[in-house]
């Protein structure tokens, strides 16, 4: 057996976008197959490209290997001769009881190595462009659908679909994060095509009184309620964007909190005029960001949010109905968002 086989067939698996995990051997106890340093690529079906030791220490070490491609999380293991194959944890590793008559101990380290998750970019704008730069600068790998759209255009996409019909694109893609950034060209096809492809996060640059009436328009279509409940609009995280570039940050910043765990699952964002009433001095800023709205359609309500904070610290007992007029006490000469909604 080749023991350096596992480099050929890592490089195989990351260029077909498949997940697997790279075992190394840290420290070996004799007698044992494996010495420290061997290495070997094991893939979730329990495939093992190199060498790690003999068939003692297999089960475990696969065992391992699935639960750290379900989680995304490296894990360091001990095998070592036991009456008994129960596994128990001794503080960082994990000890598997082994046996096997040969005996001898070892220490792995296996660490995933998990493929790009991508994200499909919904639309031909100066948002989606915008996107489609920005989001493999932070390791993902983009995939554009539009009408009409050229492969050339996009020389950062890995793949560019010229059709946006929800048949065609359901059967050609599959992408956990979407981002529909139509901006008044197709949005409904747009919107449409995202649902077909069953995110688990999507996202659509819009204001919310634009959202509002196309999920009401989607509904009536025949469209999953639920499913299009869970488009969050207005899209992204409040930063006080205006450029299509600020707007894709925004936006992007979303998608890479959700690919990390970090929100839960996505769901419609709908704030009204009056919800800056709910801000307290006691939340902490993030919480302020998210009454606020985002850069889509909210700017109205970012620049309101002062004046309601203003109050709860000069009147805490201020009730929701005075909250509520002074929120409304706007500046007419807000900026237009540019999401185009």
């Amino acid at each position: 057996m080749n023991r350096h086989e596992w480099i050929t067939q890592a490089a195989r698996l990351q260029t077909s976008g498949q997940a697997f995990a790279l075992v190394t051997v840290l420290s070996a106890q004799a007698p044992t197959s494996g010495k420290a340093g061997d290495k070997a690529v094991v893939t979730a079906d329990g495939q093992i490209h190199g060498w790690i030791g003999g068939g003692c220490a297999q089960p475990a070490v696969i065992k391992t290997v699935r639960r750290s491609l379900l989680d995304g999380q490296a894990r360091k293991i001990r095998i070592a001769p036991s009456d008994e194959s129960a596994e128990r944890e001794l503080g960082d590793v994990l000890e598997f009881g082994m046996a096997c008559h040969s005996g001898g101990t070892l220490e792995l380290f296996v660490d995933p190595v998990m493929p790009a998750a991508t994200l499909t970019v919904v639309g031909d704008s100066p948002v989606a462009r915008a996107l489609v730069g920005l989001a493999p600068r932070v390791g993902l790998r983009v995939a554009v659908v539009a009408h009409g759209a050229q492969a050339a255009d996009f020389p950062e996409a890995d793949r560019v679909l010229d059709s946006d019909a929800a048949a065609g694109v359901c059967a050609q893609l599959s992408s956990p994060f979407v981002v529909v950034a139509t901006q008044g060209r197709r949005d409904v096809q747009g919107l449409k095509a995202a649902l077909a492809l069953q995110p688990q996060g999507l996202w659509f640059v819009a204001s919310a009184k634009k959202a509002s009436v196309l999920r009401a328009s989607l509904v009536s279509s025949g469209e999953d309620a639920a499913a299009v409940a869970r488009i969050v609009a207005p899209a992204g995280e409040f930063i006080g964007a205006q450029t299509p570039e600020e707007i894709a940050l925004s936006v992007l910043t979303s998608v890479v909190a959700a690919r990390r765990g970090q929100l839960a699952a996505p769901a419609a964002r709908v704030a009204p005029a009056t919800a800056v009433t709910a801000v307290t001095v006691a939340q902490p800023a993030p919480s302020l960001a998210l009454a606020a709205g985002t850069c889509c359609g909210s700017a109205k309500k970012a620049s309101a949010l002062p004046l309601a904070l203003a109050l709860e610290v000069s009147a805490p007992a201020v009730d929701a109905a005075s909250a509520a007029s002074a929120a409304s006490a706007e500046s007419p000469a807000v900026k237009k968002s540019c999401c185009g909604g």
